[in-house]
Parts: C-alpha cells; structure tokens; sequence
C-alpha cells in the first residue's frame, strides 16, 4: 500500500515537472510556439489539401478534419502551402463552405477584370459559323498560359480540353463561340469591329464564363474527383456545329454535359431551368407546287399551283388543330409563299415555305411527315404536282432539347446552394431551338439559362437583335457555377 502511494506521488511530480516546462516562455526553440503567427498546416489525404492558419491546427482521418490543441508540434516534414494559393477545404462531401469557396475564386477583382477582358476580345471579333478562327485562337492561348491540355480542331474550329485526374468519372460543359451576321447598333468603347457581324446572342459571354470555369477548375484540380471535359464549339446558330463535335469524339467517355445561355427573361445572375423539354425541335421546308401556266382570264387552259397552294396552307394548319394533343404544343407556320409577278397570268409554279416546332422526338418527326404529306396530296386535288425540301442536308433541323431529370435536379442545387433558393426559377418550356439538343440525344444532359436583364445599363433586348447587350456582372457568377456543376458532378457520381 505505501509502495502505491510513493508511486503515486512520484507521477504527480513528473506531471507538475512536465506542464510547467511546456507552459515556461522560456522553453526551448523546438517548440511549438501557440502565437497565431505560425506557419499554417497543410494536411494530405486522398490527393486534397487541407490548410489552416490559426489558433488551432488540424489533421486529417478518413478525410475529416479533427480540432486539436494548437499546442501539439507541427511534424518536421510538414510541408507548407505553395505561396500565393488559395486554402483548400475538404470538399470530399459538398457543402456551402465548398460553393462559397468557388465564388470567392471567381469574384477576385483580378479574375473578374480578366472575364470582361475576354470576352470584349471575342465581341469586338466576331466570327461567323465554322469561321471562329481568333476566337478559337484566343482560347487555346488561354488553355497554355493556364497549363490545360485540349484538343484541336474538332468541327474545323472547336476545342476539347480536360482538367482532372485524366479517369472517371467524365463530365463536360459546353460553350458556343459563333456570332451573327447583324450589324450592331449598340455605341459602345467595345463594340464590334466587324461590319455586319456581331455578337448578338451572348455566346462571347458564354465563351468568357467556361473560360472562367477553367480557371477555377486548374485551381482546384486536386480536389477533383474525376476529368471535366471543356468544349468550346463552332456553328450553333448555323451548321449544327454540336453534332460535327460529336462525330469528332467530343464525347468520348462523357456520362453528363451541361451548358447555360444569357436570358433577358431574368435579372442578372438569376439561373432558370426545368425537369424535360425545355427547348422545341425546329425543322424548315420548302414546297415547289407544279401547275401549268396560262391566260388568267381562261384558266380552264391552265392548271393553278396558287389554288393548290393556298389549299395546302389551310390544310397545314389542321396539323396542329386537329392532329396533335392539345397538351403538346407544336407550331406550323407558312413564313413564305411566291407565285409569280403577272397581274395577267397565272404561274407555272409556286414555292412556299415554313418552320415546324415540336417539344418531343415524336411529335416533330410526325410533323415532319405530315408537312410533306398534305402539301403533295394537295397539290395532286388541284391536278399539281409537288416536292417538298427539309434541308437535311444543309444542317438546318435541330431537335427537342430535354433535361434529364437527375441532371436538371443537379443544377438546381448547384444554383440554390451558390445563390440562394430566391436566384433560382422554374422556366416554362420555350419554342425557341439550340444544337445543344444532339448532345441531350447522346448523354444525360441539362441547359439552364442565367439572366443578364439590367434596365439601368439598358441589357433589356433579346437574342438576334441590333441592340443586344449584357450585364457583365454575370461572368463570375456564370463561371462559379460552370465550375461547381463540374466539381460536385465527379464527387457525387464518382
């Protein structure tokens, strides 16, 4: 018994010793000094950094961080953070800490001047379909500075570049670089340079934003659980330029893609989407009706196309009316129609022509063969002959763009949690058409819009017009989420 009390005693002293030489401010230079100047701590796991530079330190098990007294010493082969990087969190599972880190990276002054920088390049140049030689040259020169490998050229100007580990899971976001052939009207220190081109649709902004994804994303490369699949494309407006991507092995490997369009729908930096169709499919045709010309006061020696064809517009229009579900909406329109110039004549032939639109696979390729159908079996009541042109070959059919549910819900989290549940609407579908549909047909997909509308800059006109500007304000915000739709894409389907 008294045995156990020396011992105790003795364990006390050594504990009394110990404590007063670790709390002794003159205790030896090797140890951890609790000033909150001390290097920070960078812990390692599973390829993520975590740093800390304050009162307490951190380390790192299965991925967590674990407070612990800042009085435990720093290994002697810690290595410090290289200088001049932003801190890391763990993003391992996805959190608000993670969206607000991506949106502090695209709001650096020095980031954000750079976007507006980029994108005033690619507005005062623009370049139509299949043309975007400077644009694609100003990007590429991007990608080098910034260390990012690509591909070039896919679709004669496009660009597949890649950010990650180089494995699975593969994910891609898209933007169009094509202008319009519109003279601008807007006066303007950047306004472009090109007669009769110009930059109507946004898609210079749309360039800017991936541009600005990219840069996020090469920051953040070791947290990527994954590859991002950047593609800058050729030709939307014209020329389907998504499907040439496709044929050239942009999606090689890919399960998702996603991609935004500037919305004077919305103020600016409102993100707007939905579940399904939200774009329709968009077709054009062109009808040449065949009669026989003749005296227009003896028509009984002639064989009328103009009777024929004024038949087959009226007929078209029961297509939609009586044909279609009421709840599916589609549209038939004659845009077209020329039968000659003789007061006193009756013509050989007339030529009309028109837009089809659809919000679903079916029901476009059921107007399509419809169109085709009324317009020549018209054309033979009135004893004429007809043929009836699509365009198939000139590139000019766009299917229904349609969100996949999973991936609609992705981007709505990703908008909610970066801006708040108030920034983020349900839009209604809209008969307007975009080539990013061939890349719904291959993969999983979801488009959303983010808005640019600012009555006091005067941003307030749609797309294809003479006046169409932008809020430049949205380019951060465009870019953080292009980024986080990437990163949290690979940690949540990794």
């Amino acid at each position: 018994m008294n045995s156990l009390k020396i011992l105790s005693v003795l364990y006390l002293s050594l504990v009394i010793s110990f404590s007063s030489i670790i709390s002794s401010p003159s205790s030896s230079p090797s140890t951890t000094s609790t000033s909150t100047s001390q290097s920070p701590i960078t812990c390692n796991n599973n390829n993520n950094n975590y740093n800390y530079d304050g009162d307490y330190s951190y380390s790192c098990f299965d991925g967590t961080l674990s407070s612990v007294n800042s009085l435990n010493s720093k290994p002697n082969n810690q290595s410090k953070p290289t200088e001049g990087k932003p801190s890391s969190t763990s993003c391992e599972v996805w959190t608000k800490t993670c969206s607000e880190a991506v949106v502090a990276l695209a709001r650096q002054p020095e980031t954000v001047t750079w976007l507006k920088s980029v994108r005033r390049k690619i507005h005062e140049n623009p370049e139509l379909a299949f043309e975007e030689v400077k644009t694609s040259e100003l990007v590429r020169d991007e990608l080098d500075r910034m260390g990012i490998e690509y591909r070039y050229p896919l679709a004669q100007t496009g660009i597949r570049a890649w950010i990650g580990t180089g494995g699975p899971p593969f994910v891609a976001v898209r933007a169009d670089m094509d202008a319009l052939p519109i003279q601008e009207a807007v006066e303007w220190e950047h306004k472009s340079k090109v007669a009769g081109k110009m930059h109507a649709c946004g898609h210079d902004a749309h360039v800017a934003m991936l541009m600005g994804a990219a840069k996020i994303l090469k920051s953040r490369e070791h947290l990527l659980k994954g590859t991002v699949i950047l593609l800058f494309q050729p030709a939307e407006e014209a020329g389907n330029g998504a499907k040439r991507m496709i044929g050239d092995g942009a999606l090689e490997e890919v399960e998702a893609i996603f991609a935004v369009h500037v919305s004077h729908e919305h103020p600016t930096a409102i993100i707007g989407s939905r579940p399904g169709p939200l774009l329709a499919g968009c077709g054009f045709f062109r009808a040449v009706i065949n009669g026989k010309m003749g005296q227009a006061g003896t028509p009984h020696h002639s064989v009328d196309p103009i009777l024929a064809a004024s038949a087959a517009v009226i007929s078209l229009q029961s297509i939609v009316s009586r044909e279609a579900n009421p709840l599916d909406s589609q549209v038939v329109s004659v845009t077209t129609m020329d039968g000659g110039n003789d007061l006193d004549m009756i013509p050989d032939t007339v030529i009309l022509g028109g837009t089809f639109r659809a919000f679903s696979n079916t029901s476009f390729n059921q107007l399509l063969q419809r169109i085709e159908e009324v317009i020549v079996e018209q054309a033979s009541v009135f004893r004429c002959s007809a043929t009836v042109d699509f365009f198939e070959n000139q590139s000019t059919v766009y299917p229904p763009t349609v969100n996949d549910d999973h991936m609609y819900e992705h981007v709505r989290k990703v908008a909610i949690d970066l801006l708040g549940p108030a920034n983020f609407r349900v839009v209604p579908p809209m008969m307007g058409a975009e080539d990013f549909s061939f890349y719904t047909q291959v993969v999983p997909a979801a488009f959303y819009y983010i808005g640019v509308r600012n009555e006091t800059l005067g941003s307030t006109h749609t797309g294809h017009s003479p006046y169409f500007m932008i809020d430049e304000d949205v380019l951060p915000i465009g870019a953080a989420t292009h980024a986080t739709i990437a990163e949290r894409y690979l940690i949540e389907h990794g």
